[in-house]
């Protein structure tokens, strides 16, 4: 077995059975793309590696060969490999990447020329209708320079999409391996949740007790860093609205960042169009239960050595959330325990579910934060209920897989028959009329 096949799929199956060409143009980031190559083969791809003359200056194919498990093509040959790889046949590809991309070889791809195995696979490409990513890196004046800008202009406009690069010492340095297969697996999605639109909000809320002060809840906004890139990586178009976080945040997505109730109960308003067109919404954030109200500078511990604080209840943003959220568009919420037995868990979600009006409550105990590990019930609005058990990003991405089954049907009911989707709410009820129908005859109309 290669060692290339000993990684495949160890991030996520998300890319098994496509088929990659990554493009290798003639930058010093050239010696990063043995890791993005690694990174597309750790979610399931099949990688293929092409070469310019250029690049195999600066990376040998052997270091490629070994880090995709096929040697690169550096010269087109009479087995014509851009057209049976690229243009048809059974062995085309799914998706070019080309990363590096240079000033050079953008500009040639835009001017129609090919003369050299990267722009002869990219020429084919644009014929075939095969998605292309650029991943550019050059020198930031390179960047800027007019004819390089009219050039990715002009391949935006048939098309072609960009993984924006880091700008960093006066440099657009090729974006990461983990940001490049984010935007390619963006880019391939398939699935329920492929081209929805959905907007997780998460992490935890500060209500001011002062300038500097303020009570909290204990999350790390992990659960919600996980949905938002899981969704991103199902193709969905991901916002996300992040409270306090102690995690990365990924860069790839839009992130706005809100801190105490009021603030998102702020945000709620001034994004209703947001929420009207939101296909899902997901609600991991630790919400305050009690707020104080807040005194106008830093309280003085010398002037104060004992301080009582008045809580009073914080308002509750989910209902106002569901209210602006129409059918069928799914509203997720979670609920978080404390010591409590799966059946006290299941009882408050469902208290949650109820009082809400949500369509799925995620249930779990405090006992899984910090942990890289999670174990949630899922409880539906229709009253099925099972725990999802594994890593935090497995977990999400279950979660997605799960409701993004109920989205899809919820979709085609609304399509069908103009209703809200409500009822029936799930594919099992559905199935059971179906039967019915068939046995006792169609219902007249």
């Amino acid at each position: 077995m290669h060692p290339s096949d000993q990684i495949r799929g160890r991030r996520s199956q998300l890319l098994s059975g496509r088929r990659i060409i990554v493009g290798v143009s003639g930058s010093i980031a050239a010696i990063e793309v043995p890791r993005i190559v690694r990174e597309l083969i750790r979610h399931g791809a099949e990688v293929r590696v092409v070469m310019s003359p250029e690049a195999a200056r600066l990376v040998t194919p052997e270091s490629l060969r070994f880090a995709s498990g096929h040697p690169p093509i550096t010269e087109l040959s009479g087995d014509v490999e851009h057209v049976t790889w690229i243009g048809s046949g059974e062995e085309r590809a799914d998706l070019l990447l080309i990363a590096p991309a240079t000033a050079n070889t953008i500009s040639k791809i835009a001017a129609g020329i090919d003369d050299t195995p990267v722009t002869s696979f990219a020429s084919v490409a644009l014929g075939a209708h095969v998605p292309i990513l650029l991943a550019p890196a050059m020198h930031a004046h390179m960047g800027e320079n007019p004819a390089v800008q009219a050039s990715l202009r002009q391949l935006r406009a048939w098309g072609v999409e960009v993984v924006e690069p880091r700008r960093e010492e006066n440099e657009e340095k090729v974006a990461s391996p983990e940001e490049v297969a984010a935007a390619v697996l963006h880019r391939l999605g398939r699935g329920p949740w492929a081209g929805r639109r959905v907007l997780v909000i998460g992490g935890a809320s500060h209500e001011p007790i002062d300038d500097v002060r303020s009570v909290t809840n204990e999350s790390s906004g992990e659960t919600a860093t996980a949905l938002a890139t899981q969704a991103h990586f199902r193709g969905a178009e991901v916002a996300l609205w992040m409270g306090s976080a102690s995690v990365p945040l990924p860069s790839f997505l839009p992130i706005h960042r809100w801190s105490s109730v009021e603030d998102l109960r702020a945000l709620v308003r001034e994004n209703a169009a947001t929420l009207r067109t939101a296909e899902a919404v997901w609600i991991p954030a630790a919400l305050a239960d009690y707020t104080v109200a807040a005194q106008p500078e830093k309280i003085d511990s010398r002037t104060h050595p004992k301080l009582t604080l008045a809580l009073g209840p914080a308002p509750k943003i989910l209902p106002e959330i569901r209210a602006k959220v129409p059918p069928p568009g799914l509203v997720v919420g979670f609920k978080l325990v404390s010591r409590r037995s799966p059946e006290e868990l299941k009882e408050q979600a469902q208290r949650l579910l109820t009082e809400a009006g949500l369509d799925a409550v995620v249930g779990n105990d405090r006992a899984v934060m910090g942990s890289p590990t999670a174990e949630v019930l899922l409880l539906r609005r229709d009253g099925r209920s099972h725990w999802i058990r594994g890593p935090k990003s497995d977990v999400a991405g279950r979660l997605l897989d799960e409701l993004g089954r109920d989205l899809a049907f919820r979709s085609k009911l609304v399509a069908a028959t103009g209703s809200s989707g409500r009822k029936p709410r799930s594919p099992h009820r559905s199935r059971t009329a179906r039967r019915s129908r068939r046995a006792t005859g169609p219902s007249p109309g």
